[in-house]
């Protein structure tokens, strides 16, 4: 009897929580694998899309054939440049904000596996967007015959900025963190495992 009076004396004493103590949320990596590729990809896809919109919607730039058969912009057809630049940075912009949102609104699966794939998708996507953009606005405006000196050409609008690719996927990455910061849930609204 002694032996056990002195267990129940040494044994330490819980303190009393109203609510129950959570386990800390674990991260789902191999369940979450390939729909993360599905969703790279998906992702990827729309890149032509917003590279085709670009083309049809970014401006040509009129220039002049000067001596030596290069080209000098119209004095007020140089803004195009920053027209193409800024359009292509919107499109991309909006697209990225989509992204995030479309892929925040997948319950099941949200954590940093889905940002990740989400992010690297966008980036693939930006990436596209800016080539294929870019051949389908040359292929608009082809220069069929050698002009003459003095004649004003329309040249197809281009992208003079590499740096344009990082607008979608630091919009998506936004997008996706803010709404995770936001949600008051331990496991994000996780209903599968």
């Amino acid at each position: 009897m002694t032996q056990q009076q002195d267990t129940g004396r040494h044994r330490a004493v819980e303190p009393y929580l109203p609510w129950p103590s959570p386990e800390p949320p674990r991260v789902v990596i191999k369940k979450d694998l390939l729909p993360a590729v599905s969703v790279t990809s998906t992702v990827a896809l729309f890149g032509m899309l917003v590279g085709w919109l670009w083309s049809r919607l970014a401006p040509e730039q009129l220039s002049a054939v000067v001596e030596g058969g290069t080209f000098v912009p119209l004095r007020s057809e140089s803004y195009h440049r920053f027209e193409d630049l800024a359009l292509f940075l919107l499109l991309s912009l909006a697209a990225g904000l989509i992204t995030g949102v479309a892929v925040w609104l997948m319950r099941e699966r949200r954590g940093p596996v889905m940002l990740i794939a989400a992010t690297g998708g966008s980036a693939l996507a930006a990436w596209l967007a800016a080539q294929v953009g870019v051949s389908w606005a040359e292929s608009r405006f082809t220069i069929e015959s050698t002009p003459a000196l003095g004649d004003v050409i329309a040249l197809a609008p281009r992208l003079e900025s590499p740096w344009t690719i990082l607008a979608w996927p630091l919009a998506t990455a936004l997008v996706y963190t803010v709404a995770a910061a936001w949600n008051n849930e331990t496991d994000l609204g996780r209903r599968l495992g």
